[in-house]
Formats: C-alpha cells, sequence, structure tokens
C-alpha cells in the first residue's frame, strides 16, 4: 500500500501534467458565448451546458451527469442549464460539492477589446477572453484537479464527489435556490468548494472569508406628465434629469462615502494594503482621488457601496431642447457583511424618498437582492485547504474578504447548514472579470489546479 507521502506526490505531479490540457479545453469553453442576461441567445448557454457535460462524462468517475434546469418562482419560466453530477461516497469518506459557472458577463464595447472576446489569446503569460477567468477557469479547475485524481488513484478512490456548473450565476441566479431544493439529495456534501473568487495577488493564494450582500434595484423619477420646450418652460419647470441628479447626490458625502441612515458597517481589521496598490489593481489615475474613509480595504470589504450602473436617457445622438419628463436609473449597492440585503435595500428606498426633490414621483421595481457571507473558519475542512494551497502554491494562503457579491453561497448555508464551505478562486487582482480585456494568469491557474487536486487527495484520506 502507497504511503501518505507517496499519495500526495503522485497527485501533485498528476495534476501539474493535467495543466495543458485543462487550458486546452479552457479555450474551447471559451469560444462559446454563453450569455444568459436576456436578449441573448439562449441556445449558446445550452451549447455550453452540453459541452461540460461530455467533460465530467470524459472522467468516468460519476454515478451520473445529467443537463438540468429548474424553474424560476418568480416568473414560472425555465432556468438557464446547469450540469449535475453525482458520486457517491464509500467507506465513511467525506462528500465534496464543486461548484462553478459556466455563463459569462456581456462583452460590452468591443471595440475596448485587444483581441476578440470569445477568441482565447494568450499574452504575457495570461489567456485573454470573457469567462476566461470568471468563470469557465474554475470549471477547468475542478476537472482538472479531478483528471489528477484519477490519473494518480484510478477510478477506484472513495471520496464522494458532487459537481454543480451553473447557467446563470452572471445573471443573478434566478432559479438557484429551486434547483437547490429539486436536487437537495444529489447536492447534500460535507464540504462545498465555491470556485468563484480571488487571490491576494498572482503568487498569494487566498481563502475568501467575507463577502458583502447586494441589493439592485430600478429607480424611476417623474417631474412630468409630457416633454416640453425647454426653452419655453426651462428655468420654471424641473425636469427628470434635474431632479435624478440632485436626489442621487445625497447619497454620498463629500468624501465619496455612502451618506445613507440606516446601513451598517462592519467592524474588522484589515491587512495592510496601499493606495499605489489600489491605483495599480483598479486602474484609477494619477489625478483621481479614491473616495471614503477608513482604510482601504475596510471601504472594500466592511463597509457598503453605493454604484450607479445604468441610466435610461436620450443619448448625446439624440439630444434635443427638451424638458425629459420622467427617467429610470439602475442602483446597485454592496451590503456590508452582517446587515440583512433587505434591510439595505428599505435604508435606501426610505433615503431616495426622503430626499426626493421637488416633489418629483419616485418609482421601485426589479429588485433583486442576496446576503452577506462570513465563513466559519474553524472547520477542520478549512484547515486542509490551506494547507492544499500552502503546497500548490508554494506560498502561505491568506485569508481575506471581498467587495463583490455570492448571493446564493446564503442559499447554500440554508439548504446545507452542516456543510463547510470554502469559497477559493482562479482570479488575481488583473483579471478583470466582469471588463474588457479579461484575463486569467496561466500560473495562478496551474497552482490553483494543483491545489484543488492536492485537496481532494487529503480528503479521500480522511474517514469522517
Amino acid at each position: 500500500m502507497t504511503s501518505e507521502l507517496s499519495r500526495s506526490d503522485a497527485v501533485r505531479a498528476a495534476a501539474a501534467d493535467a495543466v495543458p490540457a485543462a487550458l486546452a479545453d479552457l479555450g474551447a469553453l471559451v469560444r462559446i458565448p454563453s450569455i444568459a442576461f436576456p436578449g441573448f441567445d439562449r441556445a449558446e448557454v445550452s451549447r455550453s451546458a452540453a459541452a461540460v457535460e461530455a467533460l465530467l462524462n470524459g472522467l468516468g468517475i460519476f454515478d451520473r451527469v445529467e443537463v438540468k434546469t429548474a424553474v424560476v418562482p418568480a416568473t414560472g419560466e425555465e432556468g438557464m442549464p446547469a450540469v449535475l453530477a453525482t458520486r457517491a461516497a464509500r467507506n465513511g469518506r467525506p462528500t465534496i460539492l464543486l461548484y462553478a459557472h459556466h455563463d459569462v458577463q456581456p462583452v460590452g464595447d468591443e471595440t475596448l477589446w485587444e483581441s476578440a472576446p470569445f477568441e482565447p489569446t494568450v499574452r504575457d503569460g495570461r489567456l485573454y477572453g470573457r469567462g476566461a477567468a470568471d468563470d469557465k477557469a474554475g470549471v477547468m479547475a475542478h476537472v482538472g484537479a479531478l483528471r489528477a485524481l484519477v490519473a494518480a488513484l484510478g477510478t477506484d478512490f472513495d471520496l464522494g464527489v458532487n459537481l454543480f456548473i451553473e447557467g446563470e450565476e452572471e445573471a443573478g441566479s434566478a432559479s438557484f435556490a429551486q434547483f437547490l431544493q429539486d436536487n437537495a439529495d444529489a447536492l447534500r456534501a460535507d464540504v462545498i468548494v465555491v470556485a468563484d473568487s480571488g487571490n491576494w495577488d498572482a503568487v498569494t493564494p487566498a481563502l475568501t472569508v467575507s463577502l458583502r450582500g447586494n441589493t439592485r434595484f430600478t429607480l424611476g423619477v417623474k417631474t412630468l406628465d409630457h416633454a416640453s420646450h425647454s426653452g419655453m418652460f426651462g428655468g420654471a419647470v424641473p425636469d427628470a434629469m434635474l431632479a435624478t441628479v440632485k436626489l442621487l447626490s445625497t447619497l454620498w458625502d463629500d468624501e465619496g462615502a455612502v451618506a445613507v441612515a440606516g446601513l451598517a458597517e462592519r467592524d474588522a481589521p484589515t491587512p495592510d494594503y496601499t493606495e499605489d496598490t489600489l491605483r495599480s489593481e483598479a486602474g484609477l489615475p494619477a489625478g483621481v482621488s479614491p473616495v471614503g474613509r477608513g482604510t482601504i480595504l475596510s471601504r472594500i470589504w466592511n463597509k457598503p457601496s453605493i454604484t450607479v450602473t445604468g441610466i435610461d436617457f436620450p443619448s448625446v445622438k439624440n439630444a434635443s431642447n427638451t424638458l425629459t419628463p420622467e427617467l429610470s436609473v439602475v442602483i446597485s449597492a454592496r451590503v456590508a457583511p452582517g446587515q440583512p440585503a433587505a434591510e439595505a435595500f428599505a435604508a435606501i428606498e426610505a433615503h431616495l424618498r426622503a430626499h426626493a426633490p421637488f416633489g418629483a414621483e419616485l418609482s421601485f421595481r426589479d429588485v433583486d437582492s442576496g446576503d452577506a457571507f462570513l465563513v466559519d473558519t474553524s472547520g477542520w475542512a478549512v484547515e486542509k485547504a490551506r494547507d492544499a494551497l500552502a503546497t500548490g502554491y508554494g506560498v502561505e494562503p491568506v485569508d481575506i474578504g471581498v467587495g463583490g457579491s455570492i448571493p446564493f453561497i446564503a442559499d447554500l448555508v440554508r439548504e446545507f447548514p452542516g456543510a463547510q464551505i470554502l469559497v477559493t478562486g482562479v482570479e488575481d487582482p488583473h483579471a478583470r472579470a466582469h471588463s474588457p480585456n479579461e484575463s486569467l494568469h496561466l500560473d495562478t491557474f496551474r497552482h490553483a489546479l494543483v491545489s484543488e487536486a492536492l485537496l481532494l487527495e487529503s480528503l479521500d484520506a480522511t474517514a469522517l
């Protein structure tokens, strides 16, 4: 019988060997424009799901692999296709659920891309393409790690393995909670790995231990029953843009910090992080100052933020001398860990209603919220994950918070309260997920794949 040391060494070597094929398969996935947003071709999401299904079937380890959907409770419509694979544990070993998503963000303005968004392109040690990092790399980290486990140990290992590769995460996971309920027995696990976060930098791995919540909604502002001539009535009649500009300006103070009563902040220490690092990672020009107060990471990890992400108003091309009667803006807020997202939305709604200028009529629609998440770091799986990351990267991991949100984690906690949840990732701070020129740092991907393979081997050697 091989020793635990030789098992680990064999898996580590197999994982390193698995990287080229994993990257080739990642390139094939990136070529599929699997955008789950309304108005895009659903058939491409289905094609992406079929490609993932084929990859999982190719592992030869699962009792069942299938493409499945769930109904969106709010609308009764069919959700986007996900891929579910299951393998039962044996001989008292734990079961691990590996999560990632195969849908991607829209590309935005294609003229801002240096190479075609759905043509994977390698430049300077990075793989460029929409979904190359977020989150098709997460899919392939799972597949590559399992390939390594099979190459080193064969198919007759005892670890239970379930995979859930979602198809609508970027579009809001509308059917996620229903999918969990419909497939609870198949998804139930002792340990859940959510491969949809990031790392401290390109060489230092991280476990994400806190995530902000979010609430997003469309605000309508109306000041007139119909459009009017700006020369005839301007100066006496408020147009919708005037009211909106004044209203939105009340959301922040002069330092750019959120100024909404009832939005909470979390009091927690943060690591050192310089303004120079912020400028480099966020693309902040030298003449533009950061906003907010406190340490930079406390602003990102532990405090609320509010962003206007869209507006319906006549474009520059269509501008005319008209007082616009009404308009709509999309407001996206991040909620500090510890505060329910519904409570945060209520505070923002109350603030906007209280500060509406000139008696402007406000409406709120398309409200979508997700709660924040704090990881319990006391579990035995957390230490195994840290050990695997330290070995796979050759650098001790750090615990980080993330300013972004993964709302469905709250659904996982609710459905599987006894599971230990590990939030990992393949991204580095320069991945530009959701932006033009999204990319994957190739060495980070290699280390992430090796680390996950080592974690799987360690769990396979663990008796509950």
